[in-house]
């Protein structure tokens, strides 16, 4: 039965790990995993894409199949042909899907009806691909996930979601920091809730950054204004003591680190001065979305 990866909670806690420890094996040896071979895998990206697109192309290039950009003002989609249509005919002719698009659930349409796997690149509600490379960083940081905390401050969007549902599932302590009417969304924080009960993860959604960053082993934090909001500039303006700067970072523990998943708009998310002081870990987080992203798909495409 084929599996699907729309959302990180697609995967258990004991599969989140096994696919790190196998990327952790991927970043050493870049050829090790040839599973696509003879495997054509679409890439539909609805959205502009710089570490998505790449990381994805190579990954499959390195993994023996062929990859096959695919934009998605090209297809028929974008001229109004239903998503189910689509999938049955892509499933004539491809062994797997990702896609990175804007509504989630046309990905779980386009997941409903095709006969291969489909990897959710992101959507306007999730971005779990970035969360796997995330945790692949972390741990390769801390040596561990759970009992660790992640500090999210910022716009409650797809990372705040995921980031909230995945940190949970792997029993990581997380707090999301957001102006008021900006936090997560609602489905997103009762999933997160539900596995904090399994894992004893503590759970926060909060309107103070100093507050969240509390005990702090992560600070994270992502644009304010998202891919298809540009005409929302004014939203900068709410986020006014949402900056991660150097008095925030000081507010953490002693050896936190900070994450963004890129492209960062310095000066507003983030200052030049913490960016800078932590871009080995950033950018690092950014190289791992190949490994990670390989992992994945061995994981669901070679069976």
């Amino acid at each position: 039965m084929k599996r699907d990866f729309l959302n990180i909670s697609d995967l258990t806690k004991k599969e989140i790990e096994e696919i790190i420890e196998y990327a952790l094996k991927l970043k050493k040896d870049k050829f090790l995993d040839r599973s696509l071979e003879n495997k054509s895998i679409g890439l539909v990206f609805m959205k502009p894409s710089t570490r998505t697109r790449i990381s994805f192309e190579v990954g499959v290039y390195q993994m023996g199949g062929q990859p096959i950009y695919i934009q998605g003002s090209s297809t028929q989609m974008s001229r109004g042909e239903d998503i189910k249509d689509t999938a049955r005919v892509l499933s004539r002719y491809l062994d797997g899907l990702v896609i990175r698009t804007y509504a989630h659930k046309e990905v779980e349409e386009l997941a409903a009806y095709s006969d291969f796997p489909v990897i959710n690149a992101l959507t306007d509600y999730a971005h779990p691909c970035q969360v796997l490379a995330d945790f692949q960083t972390i741990y390769e940081i801390f040596g561990k996930l759970e009992g660790l905390k992640l500090a999210y401050i910022g716009d409650g969007n797809n990372m705040a979601n995921t980031l909230l549902i995945g940190c949970a599932l792997m029993g990581m302590d997380v707090s999301i920091a957001s102006p008021e009417g900006y936090e997560p969304n609602g489905k997103a924080v009762v999933e997160a809730l539900k596995y904090a009960k399994e894992t004893g993860a503590k759970v926060e959604i909060l309107n103070n950054p100093e507050e969240a960053v509390k005990g702090a082993h992560v600070l994270y934090t992502d644009v304010w204004v998202s891919m298809g909001q540009e005409g929302e500039k004014e939203k900068v303006n709410v986020f006014e003591g949402f900056t991660i700067d150097e008095n925030l970072v000081k507010k953490a523990e002693k050896n936190a680190v900070v994450m963004h998943c890129l492209p960062a708009h310095k000066g507003e998310e983030i200052t030049e001065e913490v960016f800078e002081k932590f871009a080995d870990v950033i950018f690092e987080q950014a190289e791992n979305r190949l490994h990670a992203q390989k992992s994945l798909m061995s994981f669901l495409f070679k069976k």
